[in-house]
């Protein structure tokens, strides 16, 4: 994965299709989008934001879907109709006064490039794009909208030894990992 100091990074910047999501389109016939998002990504997220981080959504498209489940999940600050992303990104880490290089990125497509290029960390998911995933620190083995983001969250809280304070809420164990 490189030489990022995981324990520097404080922002996850997120990509809608194909990383929140499937990247399938699917379209009312009033023309209205409906997207599917993954539970366990949403409990990433979640466990992203208890164990201190912060969460950024920058999205080409713009749906009501999204930002409703943004809403949802306590999310920092969200950009949508974003066509050029590295604009909307800058604006991001002023707003949230946190620096490039403390920022992590998910992305799949050649819009979010510019994005991956300029952040500590760039994560790509397993069906992203060649030239994504060639640009990117880490490529999870998840693909998009099925897990990826969350085994981002749990790579990113396990190296920095948070993941222990997540699975104390939920352990008897007091936070011991599973088999160890």
């Amino acid at each position: 994965m490189g030489k990022t100091d995981l324990s520097k990074i404080k922002l996850l910047v997120l990509d809608v299709d194909g990383v929140l999501t499937d990247g399938g389109l699917m379209l009312t016939g009033d023309g209205d989008e409906i997207k599917t998002f993954n539970v366990r990504d949403g409990s990433g997220m979640k466990y992203w934001k208890r164990a201190g981080g912060k969460l950024a959504i920058v999205s080409g498209r713009g749906a009501p879907a999204v930002l409703r489940r943004a809403k949802e999940l306590n999310v920092d600050a969200v950009r949508l109709n974003a066509k050029d992303k590295l604009p909307a990104l800058e604006a991001i880490l002023a707003e949230l006064d946190v620096t490039a290089d403390q920022t992590a990125v998910m992305g799949d497509d050649l819009t979010d490039l510019p994005m991956a290029r300029r952040c500590a960390l760039s994560i790509a998911p397993a069906d992203a794009v060649e030239e994504y995933k060639q640009a990117a620190s880490h490529v999870t083995k998840a693909v998009g909208g099925r897990g990826a983001v969350r085994e981002t969250v749990e790579m990113i809280l396990k190296a920095t030894g948070k993941w222990r304070q997540i699975l104390s809420r939920y352990s008897p164990q007091g936070g011991e990992e599973p088999g160890k």
